[in-house]
């Protein structure tokens, strides 16, 4: 165990480091206003929108990105200096450190190539391997879109409606987090200065006053905002020490979106659409990089059927922080990316009879590259236990039951499973 003194500096640190990350907000560093999306309607939808380095420039941050990444330089030192270069603490929160420097040189590159380089560094390309020999990303996300195009098309399963509007969409998902996260909480609002249609704060849900919702959508919002998002910051806050698990680094958003994007399956909330959704934005940030520009990208979602709200709406999200014929932000691969890490870390796990750790994703923003070093830290005493954790982890035997077989079934093979069973289907 280590010593009380230590554990006592461990928060002083750990407090300092969120004290310097609170004011950086990404997603507002890099969003167009609604003034580019009037611009590009009235032209038709025709015309690139005019965004460049000034555009970005003239945004006023609430700081200063050079200063606040010396500050990150001097509290990376101090942790070194009173933790120790090889204490499990000082590598976790120098990691931290090291990522949010990236992120504020990103912030300052917004506009230029450099931009993309960096969002690369932080949050991975399309095109990157999981393994030798197996498949890209980008090339499983063009494998997943057939079987999707023929369940769409086909309209055997249709969409719930869209018949809630918002104001009532916050009182039954309020409701629902209630019974199904005690003791957190959790506070759902209307928002107006949200793009997407909700988004997660520390203890609450923003849902879109603009938008209508439908109850599968809610039920959604409810297990990968609600349980995930906000209840991984929860258990964040709750850490006696190492409190900057609240705040999540771009390589644990990877992380944490691909159990929220597990959660949704495995609980069975998901849909073909939303899945399809999903493979979209993989695809349009790959067409991006290999020449793409941003009305070849919206023409491509309309031609998917999109509404034209919509098709701008996921089309800005490619090139938000980029100009309209620069290279795109890649954070929208982190969904598929972090599902197929999370799934397999659970599968090995399973494989390896360590289920018994896996709750230990949920103590905060970690990343999967962390585990290892999360789980020291908890033999050490420094993380505690999660105070919420979800249904679908406090009772994993259903899980890994499922996994199990899961494995099993995966061995064999499905072009000849497609050439046995195909001719009970005409």
């Amino acid at each position: 165990m280590i010593d009380k003194a230590l554990l006592a500096k461990t928060r002083e640190l750990s407090d300092r480091l969120i004290a310097l990350q609170t004011p950086i907000r990404i997603l507002d560093a890099i969003n167009w206003d609604k003034q580019i999306k009037e611009e590009f309607f009235k032209h038709k939808c025709q015309k690139n929108p005019s965004v460049d380095q000034a555009y970005y420039q003239q945004r006023d941050l609430g700081f200063v990105p050079s200063e606040l990444r010396r500050a990150f330089s001097d509290l990376n030192r101090d942790i070194i200096s009173q933790l120790g270069q090889l204490n499990p603490i000082a590598q976790y929160m120098s990691k931290m450190c090291t990522e949010y420097k990236t992120v504020l040189s990103m912030i300052e590159y917004r506009g230029t190539p450099e931009f993309h380089d960096l969002s690369v560094e932080l949050f991975g390309h399309p095109k990157d391997l999981f393994h030798a020999g197996e498949p890209s990303l980008s090339e499983l996300a063009t494998m997943l879109e057939q079987p999707l195009k023929n369940m769409l098309d086909a309209d055997i399963l249709p969409d719930d409606p869209k018949n809630i509007d918002a104001q009532d969409a916050v009182k039954i998902l309020a409701s629902q987090v209630t019974q199904t996260m005690p003791g957190i909480d959790v506070e759902v609002i209307l928002s107006d200065g949200i793009v997407s249609d909700a988004a997660a704060g520390a203890n609450n849900i923003k849902l879109n006053q603009d938008v209508k919702f439908s109850q599968r959508e809610l039920d959604i919002l409810e297990v990968h905002e609600g349980w995930i998002h906000v209840g991984t910051t929860q258990n964040g806050l709750a850490q006696p020490y190492l409190t900057c698990l609240s705040k999540g680094t771009p390589s644990s958003t990877v992380t944490q979106e691909g159990l929220a994007v597990l959660t949704e399956i495995i609980t069975l909330k998901s849909t073909p659409r939303r899945l399809a959704k999903l493979v979209n934005r993989i695809q349009g940030i790959t067409k991006v990089i290999d020449g793409a520009e941003f009305v070849d990208i919206y023409r491509d979602y309309v031609a998917q059927g999109l509404s034209k709200d919509d098709s701008y709406t996921l089309t800005q999200r490619v090139f938000r922080g980029s100009t309209a014929t620069g290279l795109p932000f890649t954070k929208d691969i982190a969904y598929i990316k972090g599902f197929v890490l999370v799934y397999n870390l659970i599968r090995v796990a399973i494989q390896l009879g360590r289920i018994d750790q896996l709750h230990l994703l949920l103590v905060g923003k970690i990343s999967i590259d962390d585990f290892r070093l999360i789980s020291q830290l908890h033999d050490l005493g420094v993380i505690e236990d999660p105070k919420f954790i979800p249904p679908h982890f406090k009772d994993l035997r259903g899980l890994a039951t499922w996994l199990s077989f899961g494995r099993f079934i995966g061995n064999l093979s499905f072009e000849q499973l497609e050439n046995d069973y195909k001719p009970l289907f005409l």
